[in-house]
């Protein structure tokens, strides 16, 4: 018995397609390698923010662990919190080498849309165990009121 090799038909965008999935593989396989690479590719990082509000404020918080106070600024442009600073990479000595890397060092800039008028004399921003807690009191305008129904 003989053996025919079939030829299968080649199209050009299968190898491309080939091509991706073992890039996504790639990526998946190595979780912090792509973070690496993201990292590389946008040039920055952010930090994690939590929004969220009540009756009276909007609260933001940030994690900003390693940062000193003077390292951050906090302000308000046309409706948005902008959070911004710079944390910097720890000095090595020359003797010693990196091994493995994963915390993200460098300029940051975040910034929160605010859907409500703010009192802008009345913000507070705190920051404890690297965490930044901006409180941002809403104007007597921006909070819910209750309207009482009348029934006639």
């Amino acid at each position: 018995m003989k053996l025919i090799k079939s030829q299968q038909p080649t199209w050009p965008s299968l190898g491309r397609l080939a091509d991706l999935r073992e890039e996504i593989d790639r990526f998946f396989e190595s979780p912090l390698n792509g973070l690496s690479r993201a990292q590389q590719f946008f040039g920055e990082w952010a930090p994690a923010l939590d929004v969220f509000e009540d009756k009276e404020n909007f609260v933001v918080k940030a994690e900003l662990p390693g940062m000193k106070r003077e390292e951050i600024d906090v302000s308000l442009h046309d409706g948005n919190l902008v959070i911004s600073g710079e944390r910097k990479s720890e000095t090595k000595s020359e003797e010693s080498q990196t091994h493995h890397s994963e915390r993200f060092y460098g300029r940051f800039e975040r910034s929160v849309a605010l859907p409500a008028a703010i009192a802008v004399d009345k913000v507070k921003a705190d920051y404890k165990d690297g965490i930044l807690t901006v409180t941002l009191p809403k104007t007597e305008e921006a909070k819910p009121k209750k309207i009482d129904v009348s029934v006639s």
